[in-house]
């Protein structure tokens, strides 16, 4: 059947009348309330590094390296983002709420923990810097909020709930981050450094990580903790680096100690001159006369938590600061003894 092109129009068409909306719910307006409140202090962090030019001359051409996420640590131009977003980077530029972009002055880092402190120089009526909460006392099923720059999309908010606490991520480095939130919030490539707020707005974490076979969002996102961040940036920002405490021991391989007969704990190897161990009497691992291997101490805990390795030494000792005392539970020569060491400064 023929249809003319003008068959079924209406010349008196018009648009529909537009239906009052009413108040907003009470969680659009927390979840409105939380954004403006905190979306001033969310920034973003574009990295580039340099290679070689042309093959007829030897300058350097500046390239894109990544973009990450960051917040406003305080009005001195703080700011703070991943290690690993700014990582191997030759230069770095922050991009405010208002879309304002700074050169990175400087910028320092804590690869174990994942968080660098990048410096910038634009004016403090700029600068709102994040609220700070606490992550000691959350509890599975608070509501989240990630705030980033998901594949470059800037000032991007999404929703979730803690799905759990206590997990471990590995760092940059290798090591072993503990403590993490998960959190069911959308956090995708470029979410890297952004905040993960409470519903009162405060920071409880950074958005850091994400479980996925594609590499995008596939509901597990992995956030640092605020009281480790807490911790780390006025070290950073103090000293360029993050002072770590130290028993003062060198610690045997745990192959090689299950290998001279050690079945639990971690064996020292050798105690470190006028550090805490040393003061505190801890044994090293020496030869006798004839050659014989006399095993060392052996530390089995530390302030009642068991160990067997390194990693879970060095742990312990992450809850902790220079100068202060810890338990150290060892086996000595087939004996049990509490031994109290002092922490020292170490790399």
């Amino acid at each position: 059947m023929y249809w003319p092109e003008s068959a079924g129009l209406n010349p008196q068409a018009t648009p529909r009348a537009i239906e009052a909306r009413g108040k907003l719910s009470d969680l659009e307006k927390a979840n409105v309330d939380v954004y403006e409140q905190a979306a001033p202090s969310v920034v973003q962090v574009t990295t580039t590094t340099q290679i070689p030019g042309n093959w007829y001359n030897f300058n350097l051409q500046s390239v894109p390296k990544g973009v990450g996420s960051g917040f406003v640590w305080d009005q001195n131009g703080y700011i703070v983002t991943n290690y690993h977003v700014v990582h191997n980077a030759d230069t770095a530029k922050v991009t405010l709420f208002d879309h304002s972009t700074y050169e990175a002055r400087r910028f320092w880092g804590a690869p174990d923990q994942d968080i660098a402190v990048v410096l910038i120089n634009a004016p403090k009526s700029k600068l709102r810097p994040i609220r700070i909460g606490s992550s000691h006392d959350l509890k599975v099923g608070q509501v989240t909020y990630a705030f980033g720059d998901p594949f470059g999309f800037d000032q991007t908010m999404t929703t979730g709930i803690v799905s759990a606490l206590g997990r471990m991520i590995e760092s940059p480095n290798n090591r072993a981050i503990e403590g993490v939130i998960q959190t069911s919030a959308a956090i995708n490539p470029g979410n890297s450094g952004g905040p993960l707020l409470d519903s009162a707005g405060r920071l409880i974490g950074m958005n850091t990580a994400i479980a996925s076979p594609s590499g995008a969002f596939a509901g597990i996102g992995f956030a640092i903790p605020v009281d480790e961040i807490n911790r780390v940036v006025p070290q950073l920002i103090q000293h360029g680096k993050v002072i770590r405490p130290r028993l003062g021991v060198q610690l045997a391989a745990t192959d090689i100690s299950r290998q001279l007969g050690v079945e639990h704990g971690a064996l020292i190897v050798k105690v470190v001159p006028d550090s805490g161990a040393a003061k505190a009497g801890l044994k090293g691992t020496t030869r006798d006369e004839s050659g014989k291997i006399v095993l060392g101490d052996v530390i089995l805990a530390i302030d009642n938590k068991t160990v067997e390795n390194a990693a879970e030494i060095n742990s312990i000792l992450q809850q902790h600061k220079v100068a202060d005392t810890v338990t150290v539970t060892v086996n000595r020569a087939g004996k049990r003894e509490d031994v109290t060491v002092t922490l020292t400064e170490g790399n």
